[in-house]
């Protein structure tokens, strides 16, 4: 049974799409990254997809989730943003000048993200045990950056929750000989001078932690300030716990694996950490649910293992997969897969290049924790075009059934195509679904969501998006009938 049959099993056969997924990262925001001088809440969906040419700016759509996500994951506080560099970076955006829009030193830096946690989201009343404060079912952070000697300060960032908020701004620039200090006010159920400083204390506060933290002095210098670091932490678990990347180059296959026990939190980024994942997932036991009956409830509880099996066969890549100890002495394991057509079991490094690398795409959706976004760069590199159209069924899978936020980045024309199908077909909705062209002017990058109609037609379709296959084929047919005319 095919991955198109696998999708459709998970709709009711006349109500239309029936989608378990909610959005995750609502929007993201930019001024002056990169090659975007202007972004202005760029609306993500379950599932998003960034299209165009080579330099059009959209991997950089990825990067301002990806530059938080490494900047909450560093040790030191005082980094105002992680810019990368060493191994374990998702990416290496190089110095303070790269990142910024036309090199601009006296721009400020702007990055902003609107996120749907989990659950609805509980602040305690820090003046009260065991009360909450408020609630949000909405988180909206903004931070502004600045360059002063070199070196990024933070001139002021902003959480909002619902009808609250909670703002850390600038008070007096930073200069050779001083500190930059700063203010905090919030505005909670409608009061917007609810901080009350704590008698005696009106010292200025200090540079926040990195581009979004609360200072210890926040605390101490404020009788009621107490909640501000668990909307601190709200972030860093929406980036660091919550958010997963898989980059474009990943890792061949080995014949051996060595694997001690250990739960890896993710694929890595070049997917070398996949069958260790694998491995430490059999110990769950049955958790990923796929598939649904025409009451939308749930068919089958199966293992991550024989999620990704599934995947394979569904793709048409093999027929059987498994992971296998060598020996129950050692900690070494191998993979063997079975072609289509065939009875003999061979290691993944003796089939097709695209199956070792597909894999830790697979892998990776079937892995994370439940309403989870996951961050695809070029997932489709080496796949055979066939398959890079099953991999839209996949992503719509995992989207649907395990109520995934999957972003993809990609140049693959049959994925694109593909999800346009599954909109026709009805086997996808048009509000689960977000497809944008990014081009650049020569100046600077616009992202323009592409139109789709329930028909799954794009309407405004851009000039040259691949290439120019009807002008390719009208050229061949010339060159054809050129050849003829000089042959007779």
């Amino acid at each position: 049974m095919g991955a198109r049959t696998k999708i459709r099993e998970a709709f009711s056969d006349c109500a239309g799409p029936s989608w378990q997924t909610d959005i995750v990262f609502r929007t993201i925001s930019a001024r002056n990254f990169k090659s975007w001088k202007s972004l202005d809440s760029l609306a993500l969906a379950p599932v998003t997809g960034f299209f165009g040419s080579n330099s059009s700016g959209k991997t950089s759509l990825l990067q301002i989730l990806l530059l938080m996500k490494q900047t909450t994951a560093a040790a030191d506080r005082r980094q105002v943003l992680n810019l990368g560099g060493d191994e374990r970076s998702p990416i290496s955006l190089g110095l303070v000048r790269d990142i910024l829009f036309d090199h601009d030193m006296d721009a400020s830096l702007e990055l902003g993200y609107t996120w749907q946690p989990p659950s609805e989201f509980a602040v305690p009343d820090p003046t009260t045990e065991d009360a909450t404060l408020f609630t949000a079912s909405e988180v909206n952070f903004e931070t502004k950056l600045a360059i002063k000697n070199g070196q990024l300060y933070v001139e002021g960032f902003r959480y909002g929750l619902d009808a609250n908020e909670v703002v850390m701004n600038l008070s007096k620039a930073p200069s050779v000989r001083r500190n930059p200090e700063y203010d905090l006010r919030a505005n909670i159920g409608g009061d917007p001078a609810y901080l009350k400083r704590v008698t005696g204390r009106s010292w200025p506060l200090p540079p926040p932690a990195k581009s979004y933290g609360f200072p210890d002095e926040a605390v101490g210098y404020y009788q009621n300030s107490g909640f501000v670091g668990v909307i601190e932490l709200e972030l860093e678990n929406q980036f660091g716990d919550r958010t997963f990347y898989l980059g474009p180059l990943r890792s061949y296959p080995k014949r051996e694996y060595h694997w001690q026990g250990l739960r890896p939190v993710d694929v890595g980024q070049s997917g070398e950490r996949s069958i260790e994942a694998l491995l430490a997932s059999n110990l769950r036991g049955r958790t990923n649910t796929r598939g649904y009956d025409s009451r939308g409830h749930a068919k089958k509880r199966i293992t991550v293992e024989e999620h990704v099996a599934a995947w394979l066969k569904d793709l048409e890549l093999i027929s059987e997969f498994k992971v296998q100890r060598i020996s129950e002495e050692t900690n070494l394991y191998r993979v063997l897969v079975r072609r289509a057509g065939s009875k003999v079991d061979v290691l993944l490094t003796d089939v097709g290049f695209g199956v070792s690398q597909i894999l830790p795409v697979l892998v990776l959706l079937a892995y994370v924790p439940e309403g989870s976004t996951v961050l695809l760069e070029q997932p489709e590199i080496h796949l055979h075009p066939a398959v890079q159209a099953g991999l839209a069924d996949v992503i719509l899978e995992a989207a649907d059934t395990r109520s995934l936020q999957v972003i993809v980045e990609s140049h693959s024309e049959h994925l694109l195509r593909r999800l346009q199908r599954r909109v026709a077909e009805r086997s996808a909705d048009l509000d689960d679904i977000a497809l944008y062209f990014c081009d650049h002017n020569g100046h600077e990058s616009s992202a323009n969501r592409l139109e789709l109609n329930l028909l799954g037609e794009i309407e405004n379709w851009p000039e040259g998006f691949f290439g120019d296959p009807f002008g390719e084929t009208a050229a061949i047919v010339k060159a054809g009938l050129k050849q003829r005319l000089e042959i007779s």
